[in-house]
């Protein structure tokens, strides 16, 4: 019939095989893949070197961020390397500069500072965290002055009271409460934001007039030191 397309012989339109075609096609034999072929004779492969895995462990970790030789520790301990393979590691790291706890303690005081406005107080309890050194954390914040500390503190309110609603007594309160989570003493986190209020408007200049800072922060430093307060 004119119009009609020939069989391709494939596909859904195949013509059934014919006794004796030896066109038709044969069932293909699946590939034995190279895992199946296993040597009987092939030696066992031997364990790996314990100190060879710490070293993996540590690279792994110190290509996310830089650690202190404390994160290292408890990142090998997770992982079951003696506390000998361990320490010899960290030895020979902290020898060859790899592991620098000063270092690090430096650096994140200042990306910390710059990049979150924290202060030392705050900073101390993060290095101490992370296992750095009481004096080693001490040298690193003692690089970030009082006067430093004020100018950030001013700066963080400043960079609030653009969005701020409400009285101004609420203001100063959730103000306050921002720089004292961020680790600022009462003194400097209540001047900070007593002279931010002073040059934002008359209504709070006025409110800021009648803040006495000393007092206030003399207040709340003997909550911070009376045991019974609580957290």
């Amino acid at each position: 019939m004119a119009g009609r397309r020939a069989r391709t012989g494939r596909g859904w339109d195949a013509s059934p095989p014919r006794a004796g075609d030896d066109t038709a096609p044969r069932p293909r034999r699946g590939r034995r893949g190279r895992s199946d072929e296993t040597d009987p004779d092939a030696p066992p492969t031997p364990p790996r070197d314990e100190a060879e895995v710490a070293r993996e462990i540590c690279l792994r970790q110190l290509a996310v961020r830089p650690r202190t030789r404390a994160e290292l520790a408890g990142a090998l301990a997770k992982r079951g390397i003696s506390d000998e393979v361990s320490a010899d590691v960290l030895d020979r790291y902290d020898e060859v500069g790899i592991i620098d706890d000063a270092a690090f303690a430096r650096a994140w005081v200042s990306s910390r500072h710059t990049g979150r406005g924290l202060a030392r107080r705050a900073l101390a309890n993060e290095l101490r965290q992370r296992g750095v050194d009481g004096d080693v954390a001490s040298e690193a914040l003692g690089e970030l002055d009082e006067e430093t500390e004020a100018e950030t503190a001013r700066a963080l309110v400043e960079r609030k009271l653009r969005t701020a609603r409400g009285e101004p007594d609420a203001v100063f309160r959730r103000l306050v409460g921002m720089l004292a989570r961020k680790g600022y003493p009462p003194g400097v986190a209540i001047r900070a934001v007593k002279d931010a209020l002073a040059a934002q408007s008359a209504e709070a200049a006025e409110f800021a007039e009648q803040i006495d800072a000393d007092a206030l922060a003399d207040a709340e430093a003997e909550l911070d030191r009376d045991p019974r307060t609580p957290a």
